[in-house]
């Protein structure tokens, strides 16, 4: 799960902490969508007044709003379950998709504050129905990250269900330790492992 949570962290963090966007004469419907959102959460972090003590609250607040309008967690859930999503009952799916989400946020509310001006370049597009990828290269100093975004149409909006980072699946990765632990033990004993890690990271921001 330490595996798990640190690349959780580290993705969503280089998904949205982009102070620099570069522009491109190119676009799609996911791009445009998907470069919204970004900039959407640069104006939050930007945003001078939300910087002043008392404001951290509100500002992940604001910064939740907008993610959660562009990452599927539910697809994320259940593509990285695999096999296992199929059995679940319908409650046992929600809770799994809260436990997934809401882990995730809290991985990426403590890493957004300390955003350093990196810059994205977007290289290509690739369309194939109703999914997309949008290839990227994340550059930092002395570092250039490739980072490809997975998207899913639903009924006219582009929704995130995948991150690829210098060639590693996000979704792949979550299915990989999902799996293991659930081989090994059982579902149950994943859950119980999320909600401990869950509750450490409330106990550690209390």
């Amino acid at each position: 799960m330490r595996d798990f949570m640190r690349l959780l962290a580290v993705s969503v963090c280089f998904y949205l902490a982009l102070a620099v966007v570069t522009p491109v004469a190119w676009g799609s419907a996911a791009l445009d969508q998907l470069k919204s959102t970004v900039d959407e959460v640069i104006s939050i972090l930007a945003n001078p007044s939300l910087k002043q003590p008392g404001q951290e609250q509100r500002r992940m607040q604001m910064m939740k709003q907008v993610i959660d309008q562009r990452f599927d967690y539910a697809e994320m859930a259940k593509r990285s379950l695999s096999r296992y999503w199929q059995p679940l009952s319908a409650s046992q799916r929600d809770q799994f998709v809260r436990l997934f989400s809401e882990l995730l946020e809290r991985s990426y509310s403590g890493k957004l504050a300390a955003y350093s001006n990196e810059k994205v370049v977007y290289k290509s597009e690739r369309l194939d129905g109703d999914y997309a990828e949008i290839r990227t290269v994340v550059l930092r100093t002395n570092d250039r990250i490739p980072m490809n975004y997975r998207l899913i149409n639903k009924g006219g909006k582009w929704w995130v269900y995948d991150v690829v980072i210098e060639g590693v699946s996000m979704v792949s990765n979550y299915r990989n330790q999902f799996s293991r632990i659930i081989r090994e033990s059982s579902y149950q004993e994943l859950v119980r492992r999320m909600q401990a890690k869950l509750r450490a990271q409330q106990t550690s921001e209390s």
